[in-house]
């Protein structure tokens, strides 16, 4: 069975093109998920409710590689997931990427290498910079630097995002925040993080926010 996976970034931008040519590529309109989120943003349900739904030999189809990757590291990732299932994979756009062809796998297999050197580099360069961190007796991670009144917003933003019952925008509206991203400096501040390499979503004030690994890829506990 043949799937379609499309993304856009806005709202404004429409699926149409993208679903166009899963259709063509005989996929069935009722296999077709869909997100709209920035390449960025580690949380998509299109996706994730793609991915319960896959089984054995089944093929995924997307419209081109950033549709459905947010980098090398990220594709190598799902394409391995998809091996782990017996899944294969295929871009219309980058017809050099299909996964039931031979020579779609060998072209893979030089994308999974690359995106392992990234990761290697990546991590190497944490763990230098870390290391260096703590010889020179900084202290890791941001300073909160919240007036009383913001600090007590931020406690009940962590306290009523952790209890995965309220939306954001409800969360918002009862601690009073104006903005997405004034409630999200909240969290960040009491220690929501994303992981660098693998975009799960964990808390820990003492990590950087822009440098973070979850427990599973920090370079330094590992």
């Amino acid at each position: 069975m043949k799937f379609g996976y499309a993304r856009v970034s806005t709202k404004t931008q429409k699926h149409d093109l993208q679903v166009d040519a899963f259709l063509k590529e005989g996929v069935d309109s009722k296999n077709i998920y869909a997100d709209i989120s920035s390449g960025a943003k580690a949380e998509r349900k299109g996706l994730d409710e793609m991915m319960s739904k896959l089984r054995e030999g089944d093929t995924v189809v997307v419209w081109k590689l950033d549709r459905i990757a947010r980098s090398l590291s990220h594709l190598a990732k799902l394409i391995e997931e998809f091996e782990q299932k017996g899944v294969h994979f295929k871009s219309i756009q980058e017809s050099f990427i299909d996964t039931t062809s031979p020579h779609g796998r060998f072209v893979f297999n030089i994308f999974a290498s690359v995106a392992q050197l990234e990761r290697d580099i990546i991590i190497e360069r944490t763990r230098a910079g870390l290391e260096s961190s703590r010889r020179r007796g900084v202290r890791l991670g941001r300073k909160p630097g919240l007036s009383k009144k913001a600090e007590h917003k931020a406690i009940l933003a962590e306290r009523y995002y952790r209890d995965n019952e309220l939306s954001v925008e409800e969360i918002m509206k009862l601690i009073d925040v104006g903005s997405k991203k004034t409630l999200y400096k909240y969290l960040a501040i009491r220690g929501r993080r994303t992981c660098k390499e693998c975009g799960s979503l964990f808390w820990d004030k003492e990590q950087d926010l822009e440098n973070a690994f979850c427990s599973k890829h920090n370079p330094i506990k590992n």
